[in-house]
C-alpha cells in the first residue's frame, strides 16, 4: 500500500487511463480482478520483478516472459495494456500502476484500503470484528484491509489510512511513558 510518491506520481496516468478506458468498455470487473489475482501473484514471486525491473533486459524479453507466463492467465485488454507498459519501459511500475488503478476503483465502490501492522496475526473473529468497527468509523461500504506483522511492534496494532494513523501498539505506550518519565524525572 506505501509506495513511491514518484513512482506513483508517473504510474498515476496510466492507471487513470486503463481505469477510463475499463469503465467505457464495461470492463472494470475483469481488468479488477486481473490487476487483484496479479498483484498477489507479484507479491508471491519476486523473482518476475525483478527480471522485470532489471533496466539491461531488454523490452523483447521482458514481453516474451509476459507471454509465456500471464497471457493465458489475464483478460485480452488486461495483457495488451501490460505490453503498452512494455513497450513504453514502464513495466517496472507495473506494482504502483495495480496499486493506483485499484485505489480508484474501490474509491469508486465506497471501499476503504487500510494498512493494518501487527505483532501477531490476527483470528478471523478479530479481523471481523476491526472490519466492523472500521466500516462504522470510516462510513465505507466495504474494508479491504491490508495485513503486515511486525513483531517489533510487542503487541497491539498500527491502523493507516490515507490521511490517519492511529497507533495502538505497546511499543508506541512504551515509547510515550519513557518520553513522560524523562520529562518528570529531569532535574
Amino acid at each position: 500500500m506505501s509506495i513511491n510518491p514518484l513512482a506513483a506520481k508517473i504510474a498515476t496516468p496510466y492507471a487513470r487511463a486503463l481505469y477510463d478506458f475499463s469503465v467505457e468498455q464495461n470492463l472494470m470487473h475483469q481488468i479488477t480482478a486481473d490487476f487483484q489475482n496479479l498483484e498477489v501473484f507479484l507479491t508471491q514471486n519476486s523473482e518476475l520483478t525483478q527480471y522485470l525491473n532489471n533496466p539491461v533486459i531488454g523490452a523483447n524479453q521482458k514481453q516474451e516472459v509476459l507471454d509465456k507466463t500471464l497471457k493465458s492467465q489475464l483478460n485480452q485488454e488486461t495483457f495488451k495494456f501490460l505490453s503498452v507498459l512494455v513497450n513504453r519501459d514502464r513495466i517496472n511500475l507495473l506494482p504502483e500502476v495495480i496499486s493506483c488503478y485499484l485505489e480508484l476503483v474501490y474509491s469508486l465502490a465506497s471501499i476503504k484500503m487500510i494498512e493494518v501492522s501487527t505483532a501477531f496475526a490476527f483470528t478471523n473473529l478479530q479481523k471481523n470484528t476491526l472490519i466492523k468497527k472500521l466500516k462504522e468509523l470510516t462510513n465505507a461500504r466495504e474494508i479491504r484491509l491490508v495485513i503486515k506483522v511486525d513483531s517489533s511492534l510487542i503487541g497491539g496494532f498500527l491502523i493507516k489510512t490515507n490521511s490517519k494513523i492511529i497507533d495502538f501498539t505497546v511499543k508506541n505506550q512504551l515509547q510515550l511513558l519513557a518520553k513522560h518519565l524523562d520529562s518528570v524525572l529531569e532535574i
